[in-house]
């Protein structure tokens, strides 16, 4: 935008009303790796699916910054929050503190993907000489969207490093937290990622991949045109049955899945296991331009190591297959580092309208910070990967 352009911060609540290619411009700018988790089909799919609603307690108040003209310069995925399910980055504490202190935490305001811990922008600008402007007048206009709906607090979370660091020195709270990520160093096929680890953790790895076929189980990749209603409804029952199990009440509707096949085929990766020709357990994957998104599993039956295939060794392959550089394979799961995928930070942002809350979580984030990175570093000397002639473990710089 240039300075002569009036700024105009307006907030909607729904996407069906905004231009796509103007939403998708700002949130996956020609040039850069295609995050498909902030494109207007992804998450409008969750707004016409019914999957995000008032009634879900996720009540869309997305940010839109227009130039004079109407023409849309940034925008926010945003929601006014009744509750802190489906965030993955835990604030319940702070919401008890606050109002046992007598405040009123409720609503707030979340910009983030709905039920999605996976890493991508949260202020979605073209990538131009003017980003950093245009993202300042982005969080300044969430900040006063906050103040006018008299909301406790806004969160964005789950942003990469960059906006992270902006936000930061904006004077919004910092929060890091970890994941476990699997890095692809220019392997050429899952054996050469085998070669890559320790003795020991190659053979568990053999082994268990062997018993999660070993009663008749085969596992096929569906991606693209070949999704069908059909992989969708065994979905659904597989996602329903261990979402009922876990969560009590899955959040994604039957539509929803039918609207990603739909819009998003290219984008979507389903790893299905079948017995005796019944599908009977499967994992839900996001392509992006650059990692594979694993999102949700679910079974009809139990077998040994099955998750673990369908979930982490076959999203390996399907990486190196595709020459993606990492695959993120969502939140927690010590059990992960074993099988290769390393420790790896995430990132939150806060801000809080009261001044003396805001200084005690301001304090508690600092220590936590602490905290994680020196999990990142405990974690990290478990890595399975063989040592080198150095006598060193190969790991990422940042672990």
């Amino acid at each position: 935008m240039g300075d002569s352009e009036a700024a105009i911060i307006r907030v909607v609540d729904n996407l069906s009303g905004v231009d796509s290619a103007s939403w998708d411009a700002c949130a996956n700018p020609h040039g850069e790796p295609v995050n498909p988790f902030v494109s207007h089909r992804f998450l409008n799919a969750l707004e016409e699916s019914g999957s995000v609603t008032r009634r879900t307690g996720w009540l869309p108040q997305h940010i839109l910054l227009e130039d004079e003209r109407g023409r849309v310069a940034g925008c926010m995925p945003m929601y006014l929050k009744n509750h802190s399910r489906g965030e993955y980055v835990f604030d319940h504490g702070w919401a008890n503190a606050f109002e046992n202190a007598g405040g009123r935490y409720y609503p707030k305001l979340q910009c983030s993907v709905p039920f999605t811990p996976a890493t991508g922008p949260r202020l979605l600008t073209p990538n131009s000489p003017a980003r950093e402007a245009v993202e300042d007048t982005l969080i300044a206009g969430a900040i006063e969207v906050g103040k006018r709906m008299d909301v406790s607090s806004l969160h964005i979370t789950f942003l990469p490093e960059r906006q992270w660091t902006r936000l930061g020195s904006r004077g919004l709270l910092q929060r890091t937290d970890q994941q476990f990520h699997w890095h692809n160093r220019g392997y050429g096929s899952f054996d050469d990622f085998l070669a890559d680890l320790s003795s020991r953790k190659r053979k568990m790895i053999r082994k268990e991949r062997e018993r999660a076929t070993e009663n008749g189980v085969s596992v096929e990749w569906v991606t693209g045109r070949d999704l069908t209603e059909d992989h969708w409804d065994a979905f659904f029952a597989f996602y329903m049955n261990t979402g009922a199990r876990k969560w009590g009440s899955p959040y994604l509707t039957r539509e929803f899945f039918s609207l990603v096949g739909e819009r998003l085929p290219e984008d979507t990766l389903l790893v299905m296991a079948r017995r005796e020709g019944r599908l009977i357990a499967g994992a839900l994957n996001f392509i992006g331009g650059d990692a594979l998104y694993g999102r949700n599993w679910g079974a009809l039956e139990h077998h040994p190591f099955l998750h673990f295939e369908c979930c982490y060794y076959q999203a390996i392959e399907f990486a190196i297959e595709k020459g993606l550089a990492r695959v993120e394979a969502g939140a927690q799961g010590e059990h992960k580092l074993a099988r290769g995928y390393l420790p790896a930070r995430t990132y939150s942002a806060h801000w809080i309208a009261n001044s003396s809350f805001r200084e005690a979580v301001a304090e508690y984030l600092s220590r936590e910070r602490q905290y994680v990175d020196r999990d990142i570093a405990a974690l990290g000397e478990y890595a399975p990967f063989r040592h080198d002639t150095t006598g060193e473990e190969h790991q990422e710089d940042d672990f």
